[in-house]
């Protein structure tokens, strides 16, 4: 696992950030994470199958009909886990449109929140950087009328930012 010298700077940051919004009544920590792209078809396990009897497979995984990209949201609240499932590359507005939509369907449970802090690994979707990401992050935070607060976990530590999300 690779270390930069701000690693433990960067943790005790998001362990600051993450208790402070965990004893706020009004703010709702939520840690999102990708997972690894799922491929669709008549694909091979490599001979394990979860029934009784194996499938016949295709005998290369060369050819699939879609792939799916799996996206969670855990509620650090009450460990609630809700997955999201895309037919693209994982995006920075694909990411955004299930927030939204995870937003819409909770929003009921959550009427004191004013706050959300959303903790992260600097992902190629989700990086400080990527303008079309911070952008639709603003454009959520001012149709929810929440404040909406990044908290990145330290480069190469991604694993961390999903932990319940495994």
């Amino acid at each position: 696992m690779k270390k930069i010298p701000q690693t433990d700077a960067i943790f005790e940051n998001v362990f600051r950030e993450n208790q402070t919004a965990d004893e706020n009544p009004n703010s709702l920590r939520l840690s999102i994470d990708t997972k690894a792209k799922v491929k669709i078809g008549n694909l091979s396990r490599g001979g394990k199958a979860r029934g009784l009897e194996a499938k016949i497979a295709d005998d290369h995984d060369t050819e699939w009909q879609s792939v799916l990209v799996p996206f969670g949201i855990l509620n650090t609240d009450n460990n609630q886990l809700s997955i999201y499932f895309g037919q693209s590359a994982e995006t920075s507005d694909f990411i955004v449109d299930c927030l939204t939509d995870w937003w819409e369907k909770h929003q009921a449970d959550y009427g004191d929140v004013n706050e959300w802090v959303i903790d992260l690994d600097g992902g190629s979707a989700t990086r400080s950087d990527r303008t079309q990401f911070i952008k639709r992050m603003v454009e959520l935070a001012q149709h929810t009328q929440l404040r909406i607060r990044l908290i990145y976990y330290p480069p190469y530590h991604s694993k961390y930012s999903g932990s319940h999300i495994d």
